[in-house]
């Protein structure tokens, strides 16, 4: 048996530590919650750490051989310098399906409602008809990053009767989440048939302002955009100009760039785009972080029993590999 030293950044409880020593029985455990920045020695002998350290941190646990994090995007982690070679990264893909695509769905549906509007006349005392509104029966929803968290949102979408199209960077076999799979190469071409465009993209180069004023135009007129991926994936004053102009008829978003939005930032108090401050993951639903010390502890066990990792990261793209 592999003796090995866990430092544990992230927050558990009771249940969750159970389910992490049990994985690994004859390990020392160290539980620091936090950016890593109090574990002092624990830091520096740790063989394993599990939780999203402070990526200049790393270059401090000198014995570090793996590295799990408590996120799904890593890409801050993939950085020349941070990690040491020989040094496995892996992710939480996997746990945040659930909550995101729920969260995503809420705000499809109040946007193409108009929900938001009849709060609004709510807090006036307003009895008044904001007129038509648009259903997921029959529309096309574009899901761009069909990884678990879009193909959880196709799944829900598709059985309200929408036509799914998922877009990955290499176009593969149509999982039963979509009707259609697309790539990246004719990305402008799917955007043009989306009635509701939803983006789930990690911070990459590759997806920086992804969404530019030319994407945006290429939109069909009366989209909806949902963004719960990155806020640097959006220009945000192309977004604004889209919106304003009527030329989308609104946005949802969980992510912005900078975060948290400064409260001078015109995207506040745009109508027609709706912010929450990046909540739809994290620990907002209890199924979220029990996913996320599962996939901790069923790795644990693979480790300790020479088997392959799930979930590591490709450090060159910051995706799972």
């Amino acid at each position: 048996m592999i003796h090995l030293k866990i430092l544990v950044v992230m927050d558990v409880d009771a249940k969750q530590k159970q389910w992490l020593e049990m994985a690994a029985p004859e390990a020392d455990f160290c539980y620091c919650p936090g950016d890593g920045s109090q574990a002092g020695k624990a830091l520096k002998e740790a063989d394993v750490i599990i939780g999203n350290i402070a990526p200049d941190l790393v270059k401090e646990a000198s014995q570090l051989k793996w590295l799990q994090l408590n996120s799904a995007g890593a890409n801050e982690y993939c950085r020349p310098g941070i990690l040491q070679a020989g040094v496995t990264l892996t992710n939480a893909t996997g746990a945040y399906g659930l909550a995101l695509s729920e969260h995503m769905l809420a705000q499809t549906l109040a946007m193409m409602k108009k929900l938001y509007l009849y709060y609004d006349n709510q807090h006036q005392s307003q009895w008044h008809d904001e007129g038509p509104v648009t259903s997921l029966y029959g529309a096309t929803v574009v899901v761009v990053g069909f990884g678990n968290i879009g193909r959880n949102f196709g799944q829900r979408v598709k059985a309200m009767g929408a036509h799914v199209i998922g877009l990955r960077r290499r176009q593969g076999a149509v999982p039963p989440e979509a009707d259609e799979m697309g790539d990246m190469d004719h990305f402008n071409e799917y955007l043009a048939k989306g009635d509701i465009v939803a983006s789930c993209l990690p911070d990459t180069p590759e997806t920086y302002h992804l969404y530019d004023a030319a994407r945006f135009g290429a939109m069909k007129k009366g989209a909806y955009f949902v963004n719960v991926g990155r806020g640097t994936n959006v220009d945000q004053k192309a977004l604004r100009d889209a919106v304003v102009a009527g030329h989308l008829a609104g946005a949802a978003l969980d992510v912005t760039d900078p975060e948290p939005l400064p409260s001078s930032d015109p995207l506040w108090k745009t109508p027609g785009i709706y912010i929450t401050p990046h909540i739809s993951g994290g620990y907002h639903l209890q199924a979220t972080h029990d996913y996320i010390v599962r996939i901790a502890a069923d790795n644990l066990k693979r480790y300790l029993a020479g088997d392959p990792l799930e979930n590591i990261v490709d450090l060159m793209t910051g995706y799972k590999a």
